[in-house]
């Protein structure tokens, strides 16, 4: 094992607590900077610092995406390897794109990568990356379900530089700003962005100015170090073995046939294997990604079931994650990569339901496992565009310890689930209705959370269409350790006074919608965990006092003890 700098405990511990505060601060600047509600609401975004010649990941701020950790690194080392190309890297140089095969998740998510300089010398990369509310395509707000190719889905920037020398390219800009239908939405978000990154700089100049940078350097590798060693204790602890695992996507969205995504689970001593063989091969549709991301989403399963581990690169040294070439998850430009997130959950259900055979005390059952990304979109009376996006909660698996969390956000992310409020005072819609679903939720020793019941009604006089990228429509979140599946999404749409679905069960795009017409989403509970017998008849009968379970679906589940804990 490589040597590391010695750095004393105390000092170690205050300047990790330094760095990961300087990608909070990022991330905070961004939140309350963003004009689109996607990061300043729901906080869809990350920030982090990153290695000079390796781009691994070496501090991410708490409140950004789990999924971005990984990505990152990705992303940074598309721009060491372009500047390598182009021309060094120089202080004042900040790096934009979206490519989603080099950098990672989708093209969304706009990057930005502004190396850090210390008296001449390269010290390490800044980071930002965020998520933009249109970059043009074929969909509004760009999650198209029928996209065969990247150019479907938005406008697709490799790594360029932005500025140089600290000197902006209005070109670069100005390219930007014609690609998306909201640019006033992109300029405060690209904005936001860069005074993200300005404020890392001058963050950096002060924890530096304060211990030097020969101590923060060398901080910096004993943090990889430490990390790679406390995974490899965590995977010592575990019993050695293999165990596989596998789920289905519900389609592509262009061919109505089930994907399966498999996973076999190996732990040898203190290192572990990751092996996707068997995984659907690429498809046309929008739910492949691409490499990048899929290695960021092995990482995330991780830290689910390892919480203590820290936010740096080192945890993956003992990990090794097989991917097979050619499949959905190691699709090459310009495959369609739009749906990303739904692909990610369900490689990160299957690593939980693997990684619960061997040791189901560290996990919790399938949560929901669909974002259900809807974009309704239309213009208003005075012609201007409108675009809502947004993402759905759902129920998260039950645990060792507890029932699962009623209606929470997908677990590849800290991101909140944009309030109501929010939404109806920047779009023509209302709410019918925002509620918890009944009969959501997988039954088990300790039950899923609720899934939700989202109603949507469009109030601009000129109507709408409405945009659906989903998933378990067909395929059941699962529980573990003899837990029971929950309930299926479903969706719906007003068509001239009848209830529709779509053809795809989870996936349509151009559904028009007339004023006073609305949508509905239910979304998925969660899986349960344990056996359902084992569940305590007073915490039954207290479900059905709550409506969360009526008593018909009670009796199904867990027969009638529960009956006489009714007062």
């Amino acid at each position: 094992m490589t040597e590391h700098a010695e750095i004393d405990p105390i000092t170690l511990a205050v300047l990790a607590g330094r760095m990961e505060q300087i990608a909070d601060e990022m991330d905070a600047t961004l939140f309350r900077s963003a004009f689109n509600p996607i990061i300043a609401e729901a906080h869809d975004a990350s920030h982090g610092l990153y290695h000079a010649t390796s781009g691994d990941t070496l501090v991410q701020g708490k409140s950004g995406l789990p999924i971005f950790v990984g990505v990152m690194s990705f992303a940074v080392k598309a721009v060491i390897e372009k500047a390598a190309v182009s021309g060094q890297a120089e202080d004042g140089d900040i790096w934009i794109f979206n490519d989603a095969h080099v950098g990672g998740t989708h093209l969304n998510d706009m990057r930005l990568v502004r190396p850090y300089f210390r008296d001449g010398q390269l010290f390490c990369y800044l980071a930002s990356v965020g998520h933009w509310h249109d970059l043009g395509g074929g969909v509004p707000g760009n999650y198209n379900p029928a996209a065969t190719d990247v150019f479907q889905e938005a406008f697709v920037l490799p790594p360029v530089r932005l500025a140089q020398k600290g000197h902006m390219n209005q070109d670069i800009i100005d390219i930007l700003m014609r690609n998306t239908r909201l640019p006033q939405s992109a300029m405060g978000d690209l904005n936001g962005q860069l005074g993200a990154l300005d404020l890392g700089v001058r963050r950096m100049d002060e924890l530096l100015d304060e211990y030097g940078a020969a101590t923060v350097s060398a901080a910096l590798e004993a943090l990889g170090h430490r990390a790679e060693t406390l995974m490899r204790a965590e995977l010592a602890a575990l019993p050695d073995g293999r165990w596989e695992a596998v789920d289905y996507l519900d389609n592509d969205g262009i061919k109505d046939e089930a994907l399966p995504i498999a996973v076999s689970l190996e732990i040898c001593g203190d290192r572990m294997v990751l092996d996707f063989e068997g995984t659907a091969p690429r498809c046309a549709g929008p739910v492949n990604i691409a490499l990048p991301t899929a290695v960021a989403t092995a990482y995330v399963a991780i830290k689910h079931i390892f919480p203590a581990l820290p936010a740096n690169a080192g945890v993956m040294r003992p990990i090794e994650v097989k991917i097979p070439e050619g499949s959905l998850l190691a699709a090459e430009f310009p495959a369609p990569v739009g749906g990303y997130t739904e692909t990610i959950l369900r490689m990160i259900d299957v690593i939980f339901s693997a990684a619960a055979q061997a040791a189901p005390d560290r996990v919790v059952a399938n949560a929901y496992g669909t974002i259900n990304a809807l974009s309704i979109a239309g213009r208003r009376s005075n012609g201007q565009p409108w675009v809502m996006f947004s993402f759905y909660g759902g129920g998260h698996g039950g645990s060792l310890e507890s029932d699962g969390l009623n209606h929470g956000n997908a677990p590849i992310s800290t991101a909140t689930i944009p309030p109501l409020e929010i939404l109806e005072a920047a779009y023509p819609v209302m709410f019918r209705q925002w509620a918890l679903r009944p009969d959501s939720a997988g039954a088990g020793q300790h039950r899923g959370g609720l899934g939700a019941v989202y109603e949507i009604e469009v109030l601009e006089e000129n109507g709408a269409e409405a945009f659906l990228f989903g998933e378990r429509g067909r395929f059941a979140p699962q529980g573990v350790a003899g837990g029971g599946e929950a309930a299926l999404n479903q969706f719906s749409y007003d068509q001239d006074g009848a209830q529709a679905c779509p053809p795809m069960t989870s996936k349509m795009r151009g559904i028009p919608l007339k004023a006073g017409e609305a949508v509905r989403l239910e979304t998925p509970g969660g899986g349960g965990y344990g056996p359902a017998a084992a569940r305590d008849s007073a915490a039954v009968a207290r479900d059905v006092a709550l409506g969360f379970l009526s008593a018909a679906e009670a009796e199904r589940l867990y027969g009638t003890a529960w009956q006489e804990q009714q007062a």
